[in-house]
């Protein structure tokens, strides 16, 4: 039997979600759509051939009989609304990213799940579903090249919006890397420091780029990341692991190599979604079955916190340039 889906928020990313749910995975059927914007919501259902029901507003949705789990794709300042009620229906829900916008809403999901007795709830954190970081994790836990001293990650975009903020290299951009470091590694962070080096000319007025971030974890790894978001030349994502023994590196994406023109080239791909498609995939596939078998995985509501009560310390490590103390309290048992 497919898994009956609510979907709150069918913008971008819903939309997306939708099709892959409707359309490419196995064993779902999305049921249930709503949006801020019905007539939206609506056009989806139709566009897609959907029989799904518009509903009023993601409670409705999620009171819903039918409804058996929820993908929360709205606004991100909704998502912890969405995700307590789902909780307190006692349905399993996919978060996207941020599970909520601050570190204290992140807390309070963690308790209510904790509370339910049972894991309900998977934060759309993408990158553990890459092939390629994936193959990265099993070099490092198979020991080939000795613990982990030193990572050099990069994560580049060719251009941003004007509305983009200094602030939001953090928020927006870092937050994957804080989140799949720390799952690469099994580790926790202790610390940061951000440095701004010279400002790039093609970075707008208001937007300090390129930044670093200097990490280190509880057992003294440390960690560079560049984040670069007017870098021109592509989408680019980089992560290099200096152990005690040898080097491992995250592998590119696959594109066939050209002699042409007096030159080798490989090309680089320019847009995220291109990137860590196959990803959103194998996601999303893996909480359907997840559901299914009666047991929700990946990202975890705690895993939302960590990344968030980073997130924060990263901020506050930009606006004053010292090094900041990452204090996260003792994890529940709950989470293993």
């Amino acid at each position: 039997m497919s898994l009956k889906l609510g979907v709150i928020g069918t913008g971008a990313i819903g939309q997306d979600h939708i099709r892959r749910c409707s359309q490419t995975l196995l064993n779902s059927q999305v049921v249930a759509v709503t949006d801020i914007n019905l007539q939206q919501a609506a056009k989806v259902v139709a566009d897609l051939k959907l029989t799904a029901e518009v509903y009023p507003d993601g409670h409705a949705l999620i009171k819903a009989a039918d409804v058996e789990a929820i993908l929360v794709t709205s606004w991100g300042p909704s998502h912890e609304e969405f995700v307590l009620a789902a909780i307190a229906a006692g349905k399993p829900v996919f978060c996207e990213k941020p599970l909520a916008v601050t570190a204290e809403g992140c807390r309070r999901i963690v308790e209510a799940e904790v509370a339910h007795g049972k894991r309900l709830v998977q934060v759309g954190f993408m990158r553990p579903y890459d092939q390629g970081y994936r193959a990265l994790k099993a070099v490092i836990d198979s020991g080939q090249i000795g613990e982990p001293l030193m990572l050099h990650c990069a994560h580049r975009n060719p251009t941003v919006g004007e509305n983009y903020k200094t602030d939001m290299a953090i928020t927006d951009t870092l937050i994957h890397e804080l989140d799949v470091l720390r799952w690469l590694l099994a580790d926790d962070y202790v610390s940061v420091q951000v440095v701004f080096p010279r400002k790039s000319g093609k970075a707008l007025a208001h937007l300090k780029d390129p930044q670093i971030v200097l990490l280190e974890t509880a057992k003294g790894t440390r960690i560079d990341v560049e984040v670069f978001v007017n870098c021109q030349y592509g989408y680019d994502i980089q992560c290099e692991v200096v152990g005690e023994t040898g080097i491992a590196k995250l592998p590119e994406p696959q594109q066939v190599q050209m002699r042409s023109g007096a030159k080798l080239s490989n090309a680089i791909l320019m847009d995220w979604k291109d990137r860590f498609i196959a990803a959103y995939d194998v996601e999303l596939q893996a909480f359907i079955d997840g559901v299914r078998a009666g047991q929700v995985g990946g990202p975890s509501a705690w895993d939302g916190f960590a990344a968030a009560v980073a997130a924060d310390a990263c901020i506050e490590a930009q606006n004053n340039g010292q090094i900041v103390k990452i204090a996260l309290p003792d994890r529940p048992h709950f989470y293993g």
